[in-house]
């Protein structure tokens, strides 16, 4: 039995019996900004205590001269080698549907036995609907809340969300792949992607983090534990505009972004969407 199919049949066992689950994905690299998208699912995996259900095999899938293995000491001061793959994790959401997460690195190799090898594992799931996270560097202010798209190329769930087609055609990344795979094996997948602001694109981006997070609150009907994020995401704001107040030419060009999106946003502050935010604050408050 090859390393592939070894970790198929493994991690079908190891997601049998979940309870009406739903999926988050997110992969380090290419597809995340900030590392927003990969915070996000950690975030998640952290809070609800996720416990390892599979991995993949590295060797299948990476290139390790592209993604090197890492070196750490461990409490007793020991050497220890991790190795970069991805991981499937299982947790339970406070409303008693178990949450799948997939988490890893972008990998190098084989793509499509790599997809092939999540579906079947989603199938085996019996899961439903899959929401695929990414983040792109844009040009759009801190200051103002982080623009998310959510988009899917299953025409059904698009007119059931009121999603917009996606018109990007160009390079894509593994999250554009496996949602393809995910589309044609009959799955229900979401692509979510934040706009990070290109001028503080090191990482964390909390304020990011946070946005994709109630994205997946609306996608799923889930109320989401956020932990300390949102004081996260007001701190690195309030720290982005020190460095702004310090930089002239930063501070016009935040001007100039701020001023550029909220004329080309005036005609979207609808009753629905104004609607939905209250009804998410009204939530919150609900449970405090």
């Amino acid at each position: 039995m090859s390393g592939t199919e070894e970790m198929n049949t493994r991690g079908n066992a190891g997601l049998r019996g979940l309870h009406d689950p739903v999926v988050v994905v997110a992969f380090e690299g290419w597809n995340d900004a900030g590392s927003a998208a990969s915070a996000a699912a950690e975030h998640l995996a952290d809070i609800y205590d996720a416990e390892p259900a599979f991995s993949l095999d590295q060797d299948d899938f990476y290139d390790f001269q592209v993604n090197r293995p890492q070196v750490s000491l461990d409490e007793n001061g020991h050497s220890q080698i991790t190795w970069p793959t991805t991981e499937v994790r299982t947790a339970t959401l406070p409303d008693g549907r178990d949450l799948v997460l997939v988490q890893g690195v972008e990998p190098n190799l084989r793509w499509r036995p790599f997809c092939q090898l999540l579906v079947s594992a989603l199938i085996s799931a019996g899961a439903q609907r899959v929401v695929i996270l990414g983040a792109l560097l844009a040009d759009t202010p801190h200051t103002r809340p982080v623009p998310v798209s959510v988009s899917s190329r299953d025409e059904q769930l698009s007119a059931e969300y009121g999603l917009e087609p996606s018109t990007y055609e160009g390079p894509t990344g593994i999250v554009g792949v496996l949602a393809d795979a995910l589309t044609r094996a009959g799955m229900k997948a979401f692509s979510v992607w934040a706009a990070i602001p290109h001028y503080v694109s090191h990482p964390p981006c909390p304020k990011a983090t946070l946005a994709l997070l109630s994205r997946i609150e609306d996608l799923l009907g889930a109320q989401l534990e956020l932990g300390d994020l949102p004081e996260l995401a007001r701190a690195w704001e309030r720290g982005v505009n020190e460095l702004a107040a310090d930089d002239t030419e930063v501070a016009e060009y935040v001007a100039t972004l701020e001023q550029q999106q909220d004329a080309a946003e005036l005609p979207e502050a609808s009753g629905d969407a104004i609607a939905a935010e209250f009804e998410r604050y009204l939530r919150r408050r609900n449970d405090t």
